[in-house]
């Protein structure tokens, strides 16, 4: 079986760009929105011990290691879906939740602008028109600076929120979608060479088999797919992190349970897929038509300190 060029050619592009798009932007946003790279680092290390490590290893737990679960959501498929979209929703908004936490603290102990600007006005007693006049246009000039000094703390607010967000999503990303997608180059490749079957010569023979099937059922469709999947995902980690900000920020309490909830209806989808209920054409499509409404919104809450 060999694996067709153009399919590989697919493969290799959508791959790049995924791998490409968490930079792209945060590249375009860094001096308008004063993105930072540690907010972003801080994103990137709560999605690996969350996501990648404990997550997983929930998983590893719940669905091999005990036996009564296992059974049990394998053969209730509504109830798998539940625990998917749960478990993902509480770890990822549980490290989330707490990542937020730390830098609301850090900002809120750095010296910054502040959000209010008072401006003092002193006249004499008996002052004429001309100084009635000068008094005005101090206080438009404070205004204007207050305005100014308010939009540039909103937008220094919003961006770390911004930088978090394409941190744990650009993680997501390439630990969930590049590397992923990089190992199936390579036994792509390798199957048309004629070597992946001495590549893969310490698996068993039933996986090297559905390996060769899997690649085999690859077509160009499949990698614009993975691109459109993987953006969606780091549009809703970046409106998710949106939320969480502005809500820790705010000191809501019921942020939390939101967000965990928005996570969760997130994955039933993909959950639903996974489960064999629904198929792939109407989960994607799905994404698609809600990252697009999410973008939409983002755009508008980035736009409007502007507008202030």
């Amino acid at each position: 079986m060999v694996v067709a060029p153009l399919t590989l050619a697919s493969l290799v592009l959508a791959t790049l760009v995924v791998s490409a798009l968490p930079f792209l932007i945060y590249r375009q946003l860094r001096q308008p929105l004063a993105l930072k790279s540690r907010d972003a680092i801080a994103g990137i290390a709560v999605f690996a011990l969350f996501a990648m490590v404990i997550e997983r290893g929930l998983h590893d737990y719940v669905l091999r290691g005990n036996e009564t679960t296992a059974a049990f959501l394998a053969s209730n498929p509504l109830a798998f879906v539940v625990y998917g979209a749960l478990a993902a929703g509480i770890c990822e908004e549980v490290g989330r939740f707490i990542g937020m936490r730390l830098l609301v603290k850090r900002a809120a102990a750095r010296p910054g602008v502040k959000r209010g600007t008072q401006v003092n006005v002193r006249t004499d007693a008996g002052g004429d028109t001309g100084v009635n006049g000068n008094v005005s246009a101090s206080a438009n000039a404070g205004t204007r600076a207050g305005t100014s000094a308010r939009t540039a703390a909103l937008r220094a607010d919003d961006g770390a929120a911004l930088s978090y967000g394409l941190g744990h999503g650009g993680a997501e990303a390439w630990m969930v979608g590049v590397l992923v997608q990089v190992q199936w180059i390579l036994f792509a490749i390798l199957e048309n060479r004629g070597e992946l079957g001495e590549y893969l010569g310490n698996l068993p023979g039933e996986s090297v088999m559905r390996i060769h099937l899997i690649l085999a059922s690859l077509t160009p469709q499949m990698a614009g797919v993975f691109a459109i999947e993987r953006a969606a995902a780091l549009v809703f980690q970046i409106g998710l992190s949106v939320l969480m900000w502005r809500g820790v920020r705010a000191g809501w309490r019921g942020i939390l349970p939101l967000a965990i909830v928005l996570h969760a209806l997130i994955d039933v989808p993909a959950a639903l897929f996974q489960a064999r209920l629904v198929p792939l054409l109407v989960v994607d499509t799905v994404y698609a038509v809600a990252a697009v409404i999410v973008v939409g919104v983002l755009i508008r809450v980035y736009r409007r300190p502007a507008a202030a």
